[in-house]
């Protein structure tokens, strides 16, 4: 145990007003919420014995809370599994990213469930394309996990001229764009992503295991190999534990002008 821990072993009971009219549960969820924001736990989250006597309440209290910070996606915690926090997964703004190299980045093992990978057409996602509604396209649909939690739903599509190549590779635990360059040798070289919130379907909900109360994050990505468009993706990536980072600076003041907004309803899809 850390000298820290010791010290505040003898202090955070006081921290629980027994006489207010708040139930402790929900003293000792906002104490824990303010602690993981101010980094406390960075060497390790109490177990549930360690809460037990830190504070001086029921281990039935700490389970408690500790299934709303798990609901929250502040923790990861089961039965048998200390208690630790839930790693955060980045991607940099304006940069290329692949959420593979993210979650691996972050400390967790990649896997995805395959749900459909197959020829086909889609006249929508070809004219994004630039190509006729009725040319094929490989299509691949991926339920996304970073460690044993699950992150998103993952749908990309490239010309089957280009990505036929890759239909008989097994993509559990393989990066789709590493694959892709080693059997086609594409590799993406710019494009844009268009990111939104949207509010989970009951589906979604399940297959992402989160509560209502926590929104997605819609990633669009058109990717290109230098001027031609060569991929469509839809990722539909939990808000709680994916964040967008951006690193500028602000030096001299551009004469043009910032480019539109799009303002319309969000939907789930």
């Amino acid at each position: 145990m850390y000298s820290g821990e010791v010290r505040s072993l003898a202090t955070r009971a006081g921290t629980l007003d027994r006489d207010s009219a708040v139930p402790l549960w929900a003293q000792l969820l906002d104490d824990l919420r303010d602690r993981v924001q101010r980094g406390d736990f960075e060497q390790r989250f109490p177990s549930e014995l360690d809460l037990v006597a830190e504070y001086g309440v029921s281990r039935n209290t700490v389970r408690s809370v500790l299934a709303r910070l798990r609901e929250e996606g502040v923790v990861l915690s089961g039965r048998g599994r200390r208690p630790q926090l839930n790693p955060e997964i980045r991607q940099p703004l304006g940069a290329f990213y692949s959420l593979y190299e993210s979650v691996e980045a972050a400390g967790l093992r990649q896997r995805s469930v395959v749900r459909r990978f197959e020829t086909s057409t889609n006249g929508r996602v070809a004219r994004r394309l630039a190509l006729p509604e009725t040319t094929p396209l490989v299509v691949l649909e991926r339920l996304r996990f970073a460690g044993e939690e699950p992150l998103a739903i993952d749908q990309a599509y490239f010309p089957e001229s280009l990505a036929g190549p890759i239909l008989d590779v097994d993509l559990t635990t393989r990066s789709l764009y590493e694959v892709l360059a080693q059997r086609t040798g594409i590799r993406l070289t710019g494009g844009y992503e268009v990111l939104s919130a949207v509010v989970p379907t009951q589906a979604q909900q399940r297959d992402l295991a989160v509560n209502p109360r926590v929104a997605l994050l819609a990633i669009e990505r058109l990717g290109r190999v230098d001027d031609t468009p060569v991929e469509w993706r839809r990722t539909l990536v939990r808000a709680d534990r994916f964040s967008v980072i951006s690193d500028f600076s602000i030096r001299e003041r551009r004469a043009s002008r910032p480019p539109a907004l799009r303002l319309g309803p969000v939907q789930g899809r």
